[in-house]
């Protein structure tokens, strides 16, 4: 008996979509249950996330398109919807005539005739209404056109978007389906032109950067064994970091089981550079999980550190522990729970606190659906504890980073200067905001600041 046929991409996309809900869980645990079902495992996540971030703007299309209101469509039908909505509107590159047939067949195989030809008549009727699937955006109509890349759109024949000179903050909302209220917050502390790029950035397909475990292999070493095993892929010389294409499955990449590399964005590895460790230091990681930047500790620094790693959660200290051996580091970090965390005077806290996460968006789409006003300023409590807690343990003349991936000012400038205000004996050294980008090496938002305790200094 020969084995079932493994799934299309966009049967499974459908059915994790469908599983989901981004406003209590990652969508990542599904996806993980039900991607082993299909042999497209790139192309499956792509289209997953691809609808996480445009959901919005697909439903307010589907509103436009259908008779029947998106809060009445059963979920199955609209997750296929939104799927193929997804392709038509910002994969090109995909025959519109392959989207809409595979709809409707699997439309018609999981529910019945009526239901299928419902799906034919919404995605038909989109067609009708798109007069040309990729445009330079400066040859298009802004209020017609669903912008794809910074330099390309999605253009129809009736208007689709708010007037942007009337209202930015609809416009941009509506255009990459993004809270009005955040795309507001970043109006006023960025200007126009600059949250335009912070939403197209947000909205990208996240390149994979690895970064050399130089202990045990050099940068061109890795791009010699990658390329010699037939990946693609190019060096970001100023970050000695290298970014891959089509990776598919990181596990699978030569070099991930001999511990050769770690994936980390190269705006959250300049933290560590900004920081620039000393081999002599003992450096405290007090939110450690996963364990990117305590890795990043240790080969900075030849393995000479004294790094201890800690996490409030166990199941995320046991996973640290897992990319520590991995990497063969585990000679170098002392990992041990949060409660039994005693030791002061160390010469350095690193520390990444919980954050909003509105510096990842690419890569954590779910933030959209559940990040509120509320919830920063809650957060922002609790990142003035674990400062004042970072203090506490750093020995007079001992350094503070404080990181983020938020770029959300009070997180972080403000935030540090609340901090500073309060404790006149700290002292702000430097800090480094950066935005994301989906321009040339398209990178992750991040902040981080460097407070010396006291008399210190770097």
């Amino acid at each position: 008996m020969s084995p079932p046929k493994p799934a299309t991409a966009r049967a499974v996309a459908v059915r994790v979509l469908t599983r989901a809900n981004p406003k209590k869980a990652d969508v990542a645990h599904v996806l993980a249950d039900f991607i082993k079902r299909t042999d497209e495992t790139q192309r499956t996540t792509d289209l997953v996330f691809g609808v996480l971030k445009n959901r919005y703007l697909i439903d307010f299309v589907i509103e436009k398109c259908s008779t029947v209101p998106v809060k009445r469509i059963m979920a199955e039908i609209l997750n296929i919807l939104r799927v193929a909505l997804y392709e038509l509107i910002y994969c090109p590159q995909a025959a519109d005539y392959a989207i809409v047939d595979e709809a409707v067949d699997y439309a018609k195989r999981i529910t019945n005739a009526k239901q299928a030809g419902f799906v034919n008549a919404v995605l038909r009727q989109t067609l009708r209404h798109i007069r040309s699937r990729r445009i330079p955006l400066e040859q298009a109509h802004l209020r017609r056109t669903v912008p794809q890349t910074p330099g390309t759109g999605c253009e129809f024949d009736i208007e689709m978007l708010p007037d942007r000179d009337e209202s930015p903050q609809e416009y941009l909302s509506c255009a990459f389906s993004l809270p009005r209220w955040l795309v507001e917050s970043w109006l006023a502390e960025y200007g126009q032109e600059q949250t335009r790029e912070i939403c197209f950035a947000s909205n990208r397909r996240p390149s994979i950067y690895l970064r050399p475990n130089i202990l045990r292999i050099t940068v061109d070493g890795l791009i010699e064994k990658l390329q010699s095993e037939g990946v693609q892929c190019e060096v970001v010389a100023q970050m000695d970091m290298i970014r891959v294409d089509s990776p598919g499955a990181i596990a699978a990449l030569p070099g991930f089981s001999d511990g050769f590399f770690t994936v980390q964005d190269i705006s959250i590895a300049a933290v560590v550079r900004v920081l620039q460790p000393k081999p002599d230091w003992s450096i405290l990681d007090l939110c450690a999980a996963p364990g990117t930047k305590t890795t990043q500790l240790v080969e900075a620094t030849g393995g000479r550190a004294e790094i201890v790693a800690t996490d409030i959660a166990p199941t995320r200290l046991k996973m640290l522990k897992e990319g520590v051996d991995r990497l063969g580091l585990s000679k170098s970090v002392t990992a041990i729970e949060f409660e039994e965390l005693q030791r002061t005077g160390f010469d350095c806290v690193l520390l990444d606190v919980p954050c909003s996460n509105t510096g990842v968006l690419a890569r954590r789409p779910e933030v959209r659906y559940r990040l509120t006003k509320s919830a920063i300023e809650g957060l922002a409590d609790t990142q003035l504890s674990l400062l004042s807690r970072a203090k506490r343990l750093l020995k007079p003349g001992g350094v503070i980073c404080y990181s983020t991936c938020s770029i959300q000012p009070n997180e972080n400038g403000f935030l540090v200067r609340r901090f500073l205000n309060d404790n006149s004996g700290s002292k702000l050294k430097l800090e480094r905001l950066t935005l994301p980008s989906a321009e040339g090496f398209d990178h992750d938002g991040s902040y981080v600041a460097i407070i010396a305790n006291e008399a210190g200094v770097l």
